[in-house]
């Protein structure tokens, strides 16, 4: 995959103000550790997540993207009646129908001139949104977009932490609950446009992508029969070896498409899921711990956002700097991975 005219011209996140440290969360599961006799700071110990950010009120998807994109946009010099695409591209939803991105594009303020749409794919739905873009731009369709990504997973831990507490657990059977725990929420938006638009944008360069399906059994979220919230489960080992096992695949042929060697990419962006996943993902893939940039310790894993928001916060500290090769990793539950590299 080849990308040939496309920049991001501008990056902006939102973080939102309530902080949930791992240790609050063991504190709401206290009867559970002390039947099962689990010791304290065991979440913060496997994951390395201290804590991770929600919003201490009422919101949908679309209002956080929303926030997001009217930052991203602030920062760019497209003006919004210039927009003519806007991607909704997180795992949180509205609703099922209209779509996310039709109550996005509102809240945002932009011109009736825009194809609408949504981009769902588990945690690659931002970096799978910025390959449809950058291809309709490329190929003259048109000049600019956004895509957008609010995701709040203050639901699905609040329905998991209720269950864990109702629930005759034992140590194995609370497995599946595990990942859950390290959810988070945040927003971010791109603005997305042919690099005539913008001489100093971030070039997208392209990247590869490859799709391990028989490991779909591995992590599935849905709303339950009851109707009573989001619930997920997942087989946290597995997906952690068949997704870095995919990824081992998916860093050759991104290599090869891009022409691009293991010590290429000066920085290294990863989807965030917690320390056990950065580790073994850089062993395998014979990357230098240097290069990494991580968010997980804060935010914890934020799905569809972690990545772009950890690349927007890598670029306001300095991290990633005008000229850098960036390679973007993603792996999402599916399994699907995609990788990007970008010249910053």
């Amino acid at each position: 995959m080849h990308i040939k005219s496309t920049v991001i011209d501008s990056l902006a996140y939102v973080a939102p103000p309530e902080v949930w440290t791992s240790a609050d969360i063991e504190e709401k599961l206290k009867p559970l550790y002390d039947r099962l006799h689990l010791p304290e700071g065991r979440l913060e110990l496997m994951t390395g997540i201290r804590e991770r950010r929600f919003w201490n009120h009422a919101i949908r998807p679309s209002d956080a993207s929303a926030e997001a994109g009217k930052k991203a946009l602030g920062k760019s010099g497209i003006p919004p009646d210039q927009i003519e695409v806007c991607i909704h591209s997180s795992v949180s939803r509205d609703m099922l129908e209209p779509a996310t991105a039709s109550f996005a594009h509102r809240l945002i303020g932009l011109s009736p001139n825009v194809q609408v749409m949504d981009v769902s794919n588990a945690c690659l739905g931002f970096l799978n949104s910025l390959t449809l873009l950058s291809a309709m731009i490329d190929s003259g369709q048109v000049k600019s977009g956004i895509v957008v990504s609010g995701e709040n997973g203050k639901p699905l831990l609040e329905r998991t932490i209720q269950l864990l507490l109702e629930r005759e657990l034992t140590r194995k059977t609370i497995k599946p609950y595990f990942a859950n725990l390290t959810i988070g929420a945040g927003a971010v938006a791109a603005v997305v446009c042919h690099e005539s638009l913008s001489p100093n944008g971030h070039r997208l360069l392209g990247g590869a992508c490859l799709a391990d399906t028989s490991s779909n059994d591995l992590c599935q979220g849905d709303s339950n029969a009851e109707g009573l919230g989001y619930e997920m489960q997942t087989d946290s080992e597995e997906m952690l070896h068949a997704g870095v096992n995919l990824a081992k695949r998916t860093w050759e042929s991104f290599k090869s498409e891009l022409n691009w060697e293991n010590g290429t990419a000066d920085r290294v962006i990863c989807h965030q899921v917690g320390s056990a996943h950065q580790k073994l993902l850089f062993e395998t893939l014979g990357l230098d711990n240097e290069k990494d940039y991580s968010s997980f310790q804060t935010f914890g894993n934020t799905g569809s956002a972690a990545l772009p928001i950890t690349l927007a916060k890598a670029e306001e500290d300095g991290f990633v700097k005008k000229g850098d090769q960036v390679a973007m990793l993603g792996i999402g539950s599916g399994l699907n991975c995609l990788m990007l590299g970008a010249e910053w």
